[in-house]
């Protein structure tokens, strides 16, 4: 049987028309799926009793196993989940001062093998349904104590934009006012930088946020942390992200781990406002690095973020520096998932 949740509200409609039901019984079954939080449509109960049955002979509304969770001291909880076939992926809350975001994974494993990040280490599994990354999101909105679920950042396991579809499916009901109605531009895409996808994205006509993970500013260094820029070097992602740009008029945030005796001295940060100086609405977001002994990565020290971060301030750039969190759990990317499969 089908998740639900696979289904656009176009195509539910479509089902419910084929069944002789009005449109607008849809928006009563995404109100009690993504509002309500419902995992039965016998809960439905301003639907036909029939329509109810037809429902629950034709779909199921999937939901996720919690295999593990971790919570920070600053708020911070990490979830493992089992999904039905037993792989596991991960998910994030993080609160802050006005806001509440989750940070969701699109994919199990991960192909691109950047060498900072531990969501890789055990292979790429498959891509998640469009349903999947619902649930992810469905779960934080339901069990997140004394905060309303704000924003969405696909930075977790996995790379968004080569799950395209799906992602793009997830994020429409996600920004849907009949399902969680979170605005789009508090939806975050991160990615390793895909050429032919971000073009893609450009044509949306949606007002998501682009990240990019940058990371080094020459080939050479880029290359040794990320294999992908060996297929898309920085010459064609800049020229890239200048298109997008122009397209969008959308400003895109370029993520930079400092990783000790690597990226973070006076010559790299030097290279990184070479390489953005003309690229208008950009920003940086340095990261200190989650030390992660699997990939003998070490952050940077304080007084080395301290400085990278007035240098390219003092260049004009448009530069923050996310605030660690996390710190006291397996806060990066893939760690608890591959603590867990260890185990």
């Amino acid at each position: 049987m089908q998740d639900i949740k696979e289904l656009s509200l176009k195509e539910l409609e479509d089902k419910l028309v084929s069944w002789d039901s009005p449109k607008y019984h849809v928006r009563i079954i995404y109100s009690w799926i993504y509002q309500k939080g419902a995992y039965e449509f016998s809960q439905m109960t301003n639907l036909p009793a029939g329509l109810r049955k037809k429902l629950a002979d034709e779909f199921i509304i999937l939901g996720l196993e919690l295999a593990d969770l971790q919570q920070s001291i600053d708020g911070t909880a990490k979830f493992l989940f089992a999904l039905k076939d037993k792989n596991l992926i991960e998910a994030v809350s993080i609160p802050a001062a006005r806001r509440l975001t989750g940070c969701i994974s699109s994919q199990v494993g991960c192909k691109f093998a950047c060498n900072f990040c531990a969501s890789a280490l055990g292979g790429f599994k498959r891509n998640l349904t469009s349903g999947e990354i619902l649930d992810e999101v469905l779960y934080l909105k339901n069990n997140t104590k004394d905060a309303m679920l704000s924003h969405i950042v696909f930075m977790g396991t996995g790379e968004p934009l080569d799950n395209y579809e799906f992602v793009l499916k997830a994020i429409r009901v996600i920004n849907s006012p009949e399902a969680f109605n979170i605005g789009a531009r508090r939806i975050t895409i991160s990615t390793c930088g895909i050429i032919p996808q971000i073009e893609r994205l450009a044509l949306e006509d949606l007002q998501i946020e682009l990240s990019i993970s940058l990371h080094a500013a020459d080939d050479k260094t880029r290359s040794q942390l990320m294999p992908v820029n060996k297929k898309y070097p920085l010459e064609q992602l800049i020229k890239c992200c200048q298109a997008y740009i122009a397209k969008t008029n959308r400003q895109i945030t370029f993520e930079y781990i400092l990783i000790k005796d690597f990226n973070s001295d006076l010559l790299a940060a030097q290279k990184l406002v070479m390489l953005l100086k003309d690229l208008r609405l950009a920003k940086v977001n340095l990261i200190p690095a989650n030390t992660i002994p699997e990939l003998k990565i070490t952050p940077a020290t304080s007084s080395q973020v301290d400085f990278f971060k007035e240098y390219l301030f003092k260049a004009g750039l448009n530069v923050t520096l996310r605030r660690e969190r996390g710190q006291d759990i397996d806060a990066a990317c893939g760690q608890l998932r591959l603590k867990y499969a260890e185990n």
